[in-house]
């Protein structure tokens, strides 16, 4: 089947997309409103840009009347009314349920941590706590946002890094196992990261020639 895109409704394209864009890593994402109150919301539009420098995106739909998500509100510069900084946490696991129902919207000002069963940590550098049962926290200040149509690309330098002694193995590498992290799928699906295999680096050696 040969599709153009734009001739298909917009819920049909997020089906063909979510359902073969697989799986896709989850932003857990704390941050701060300018009043003070910590939202937290996760996002599978998300994914590395970079290392040098150490740059994450993610990106955020509209409300359904056209307004800009609490996440989004949030992480815009100072100079348009947020506070330009965010702690990016990992989807694991053992707290999949809390992760789904916070992407259950809430009215502007109340926290989804006063209604899911995990606890805030301080911050090294940035305002923002983070999920104190996350692994791994890439604390973000906002570099760029870019936008897609209806969409908002979240562009972020990250300022420090935490991860727990746990995962961290020799080398500085971090324990897929220990981990625990999961994926979106389509619809309510998520799946596990524990069947992995290896391919060996490399293209075949071409033979010598005499």
């Amino acid at each position: 089947m040969e599709i153009d895109p734009e001739l298909l409704d917009p819920s049909t394209r997020y089906k063909l997309l979510i359902g073969s864009v697989v799986p896709r890593p989850i932003a857990f994402v704390s941050s701060l409103s300018p009043e003070g109150v910590v939202n937290l919301a996760p996002f599978s539009y998300f994914n590395a840009v970079g290392h040098k420098p150490l740059a994450l995106m993610f990106s955020v739909s509209r409300k359904p009347d056209g307004s800009d998500k609490d996440t989004l509100r949030n992480v815009r510069p100072r100079s348009e009314g947020g506070t330009g900084e965010y702690v990016i946490n990992l989807a694991i696991a053992s707290y999949a349920h809390q992760v789904a129902e916070c992407a259950e919207p809430l009215p502007y000002g109340e926290s989804e941590f006063d209604y899911v069963d995990l606890s805030t940590a301080p911050s090294r550098v940035v305002q923002p706590p983070r999920v104190a049962e996350s692994p791994v926290a890439f604390e973000c200040r906002t570099l760029q946002i870019v936008p897609v149509g209806e969409f908002s690309m979240v562009i972020g330098q990250v300022v420090h890094l935490f991860v727990r002694d746990d995962v961290l193995s020799e080398n500085n590498r971090i324990d897929a196992d220990k981990l625990g992290a999961i994926g979106r799928m389509a619809g309510y699906e998520y799946c596990h990261t524990g069947d992995r295999f290896e391919i060996p680096n490399g293209l075949p050696k071409p033979p010598s020639v005499s």
